[in-house]
């Protein structure tokens, strides 16, 4: 066929969207399912050009006759192993959470066996009749730190790291650490370090810096670390990555480097190190490194302001009442303003559910991404081992029986006995607490991608992040 074929397309709908994408296309376009739900019918113009179209499930089947969506249905699960029946369950269940006003809307993305399920469903914000999209732009939150341990992985295979080397020489405000005598012993009454800080501490976070609110959450140092705006809770720390450096170099330790695992903090200071060991920016390195030879055009710290149509807003629950909320302090418009924390650990990292979803095929793929290759096999197999003792997890308290099945490599969580649907030994990667969410199973040869912008009001993850996972994995047919 040559030149342009006009069709036009009628289907009927109850309270779902979709998306479909011209062939030869990167980007899907959006149907969203409040303008299919007030209409009823659908009139969808496709501009089709005699290019192959990119193999993905597209709910685009909606378009042909029940004969061909039953024939495309039946290839897509062939491919995928995954039943068209059960992801429509999938849909169902993550569209509750919308309803219910949970949050106004989400992308969740499957990849199995090289093809893709995208559900996008909702709004980009509460009382908005923009309708959320494949390309919509996410806060990632945490889901930042296994890329940034991936950056810090591209150093040490190029020997500018090495992963028991101290970090004084990049870090020299890490130097001569002190470490508090007790958990809720007073700033001064300290003990020196029995040795440095090392890389490998902070991608195992076993610095004995992070978020001592889980070991004593009214203890002196956590007081000064909040006063000093260093702890999650007080997203975003408003300086430089030199003022974080010397702010967090004024406080002690909370345990000595090495002795347990404790959240977030060696992620941010992972950061600064490889910014200062690349003699770059962190945005730089990354969207040499990581960004561009994955084609993930969407990631960055900022966002152009023409840009800024397609970023989400970010919510958060009250913890005591339930109100959701707009976040304060993450008005969209600050994404277009230079960064001037660029965090590893997540304060500011934007991305798609696409980019995400090609990080995670690379990953799944032990490095490899098409042509390109960001880390050797046996990088990601040591980021992707359990690098935590019995011991060491016994004395790193966090989520309530995180440690029962659930182990820490390098940036990633790692799974490490079956105890749940989607508990699949050897599954890694993470959450962020904005309800954003990848991780990549090896054995079922799956990577799957959740993005929304609220978080939750309690501390443990969200349901429409445990749902999802329920969910994705329920779908398996083979």
């Amino acid at each position: 066929m040559n030149g342009y074929l006009a069709l036009e397309a009628t289907r009927r709908v109850s309270g779902g969207g979709f998306s479909y994408r011209l062939p030869g296309e990167r980007q899907a376009v959006a149907v969203d399912d409040h303008a299919a739900a007030s209409t009823g019918v659908l009139i969808l113009w496709l501009i089709l050009v005699n290019t192959p179209a990119p193999d993905r499930h597209s709910l685009q089947t909606a378009l042909d006759s029940p004969e061909e969506q039953s024939m495309e249905s039946d290839a897509f699960a062939a491919k995928t192993g995954l039943s068209a029946a059960r992801l429509a369950r999938m849909h169902d269940t993550l569209l509750r959470h919308v309803e219910r006003g949970r949050l106004p809307g989400l992308v969740a993305v499957i990849g199995r066996r090289g093809a893709e399920h995208v559900d996008a469903i909702g709004t980009l914000a509460f009382g908005s009749a923009a309708p959320m999209r494949r390309d919509t732009i996410f806060r990632l939150a945490s889901v930042t730190k296994p890329i940034t341990a991936v950056a810090a992985m591209i150093l040490v295979e190029e020997c500018k790291l090495r992963l028991d080397d101290c970090v004084e020489e990049f870090l020299p405000e890490l130097a001569h650490r002190k470490v508090l005598r007790t958990i809720d012993s007073e700033l001064d009454d300290t003990v020196p370090a029995k040795r440095p800080i090392t890389v490998r501490d902070l991608l195992t976070f076993r610095s004995g810096y992070g978020e001592v609110t889980f070991l004593s959450p009214t203890c002196p140092l956590q007081k000064a670390l909040v006063e000093a705006r260093l702890p999650l809770s007080t997203f975003t720390f408003p300086g430089t990555a030199d003022e974080f450096m010397q702010t967090l170099g004024r406080l002690p330790l909370a345990h000595q480097p090495g002795e347990r695992w404790l959240y977030h903090m060696s992620a941010e200071i992972l950061g600064v190190l490889v910014a200062r060991a690349s003699g770059t920016s962190l945005s730089a390195f990354m969207r040499k490194r990581i960004f561009e030879p994955l084609g993930m055009k969407d990631t960055g710290f900022t966002v152009s302001k023409t840009q800024l149509g397609r970023v989400a807003t970010c919510y958060q629950t009250d913890f005591s009442t339930g109100e959701v909320s707009v976040v304060e302090g993450a008005p969209n418009e600050l994404l277009a303003r230079p960064c001037s924390f660029e965090s590893g650990a997540g304060d500011q990292l934007v991305s798609t559910a696409d980019d995400l979803l090609a990080f995670g095929r690379m990953m799944l793929n032990v490095g490899a991404y098409g042509k390109e290759r960001i880390l050797s096999r046996l990088s990601i197999e040591l980021m992707t081992t359990d690098q935590l003792s019995a011991e060491q997890k016994a004395a790193s308290p966090f989520f309530e029986n995180f440690w029962n099945a659930r182990g820490w490599g390098m940036g990633v969580s790692i799974v490490t006995r079956r105890d749940d649907v989607a508990g699949v030994p050897g599954r890694f990667g993470w959450d962020g607490a904005f309800s954003t969410s990848l991780y990549v199973d090896p054995h079922e040869d799956m990577v799957g991608v959740l993005m929304a912008q609220c978080r939750p009001g309690a501390l443990r993850l969200p349901p429409v992040v445990l749902d999802f996972w329920t969910s994705a994995y329920q779908a398996i047919d083979d």
